[in-house]
């Protein structure tokens, strides 16, 4: 019977807080991060288009579990709409579909933006990774094909408008819940103004919990690969993750002692006990001397664990 074969590079965990660059892709982001800190496993929470740029959080090792707790966060986007067309992506790239001579004013704009605020239904871009009869809708579009996506409920909790250039173009400020499109938006926009439009620009500076000053520029990573030393390179790349568990400050939060990690380690409950203890979580997490332990439950006295962390 053969070996399991040992997964290669470094068992390394923890968030590295992109600022991508335009013209990259997410996934060619992830490709770059994960040879550059030789990580196991490397991925990513919310993908951005090529053509956007900003906050893009990569989760190494173990911090891909948490993932799904990232890509549930609030988001935040400043986009510009260019009046005057509607493109086929929505964006620079697409073909144009349908124009127009007409330009809203800036009060006009203003007096539409409560309509997109709170929740409200959306029906994502022809060009989105929505999945169809199993198939992306991407796939489908850059095939030729229109199909009827669903509109389906997102969630808008700030929407403002900070500049207009000119008559032909609109700054954003957007802050959203998950599955928001704000290419889609753009799209709306043009159509109930009678003008059309489409994004002409797109930087996310928020991704919950993550700050923007915790932004690295791909550039200075690239600058580290100078560092001839191979340890002191891995070294200073290390330096710049945050700790896995920073993807859960939203989530109630228990110390642990060393015992009661290993039982939860082994996937064994604990006792939860103590005044200010909490009584009943769908979800909450554990930490031993400040390192994640394991995600669970807690009901009837008890943390009861899901997921554990090496």
């Amino acid at each position: 019977m053969s070996k399991p074969r040992k997964p290669k590079g470094r068992p390394i965990s923890g968030w590295l807080i992109l600022d991508k660059p335009v013209d990259f892709g997410s996934t060619e982001a992830v490709s770059k991060i994960k040879w550059l800190f030789k990580a196991q496993k490397c991925g990513h929470a919310g993908t951005l288009d090529p053509l956007a740029s900003g906050m893009l959080p990569i989760a190494l090792g173990d911090a891909t579990k948490t993932v799904p707790y990232v890509m549930d966060g609030r988001k935040i986007y400043e986009f510009t709409v260019t009046w005057g067309e509607e493109r086929a992506t929505d964006d620079l790239e697409g073909d144009v579909t349908q124009s127009s001579d007409t330009r809203p004013t800036e009060q006009q704009i203003r007096d539409l933006l409560p309509q997109y605020t709170g929740v409200i239904n959306q029906i994502p871009p022809q060009f989105s990774a929505i999945k169809i009869a199993g198939e992306r809708a991407y796939d489908l579009a850059r095939e030729g094909e229109t199909v009827e996506i669903p509109s389906r409920e997102v969630e808008i909790f700030r929407l403002t408008l900070l500049e207009c250039e000119n008559d032909s173009t609109a700054h954003f400020e957007v802050e959203c819940g998950k599955g928001t499109y704000v290419r889609a938006l753009a799209r709306d926009f043009g159509r109930e103004l009678g003008c059309y439009g489409h994004i002409s620009g797109l930087r996310r500076s928020f991704v919950a919990p993550f700050a923007e000053e915790t932004m690295i520029p791909l550039a200075d990573l690239v600058a580290l690969e100078e560092i001839e030393d191979n340890d002191e390179r891995l070294a200073a790349l290390d330096a710049l993750l945050i700790d896995t568990s920073e993807a859960l400050s939203s989530l109630p939060h228990l110390i642990v002692n060393d015992d009661q990690a290993h039982r939860l380690k082994m996937g064994n409950p604990i006792l939860v006990r103590g005044r200010d203890a909490p009584v009943e979580e769908s979800e909450a997490y554990a930490t031993a001397r400040g390192k994640l332990v394991a995600i669970g439950e807690i009901g009837q006295g008890e943390f009861r664990p899901k997921r554990v962390f090496g």
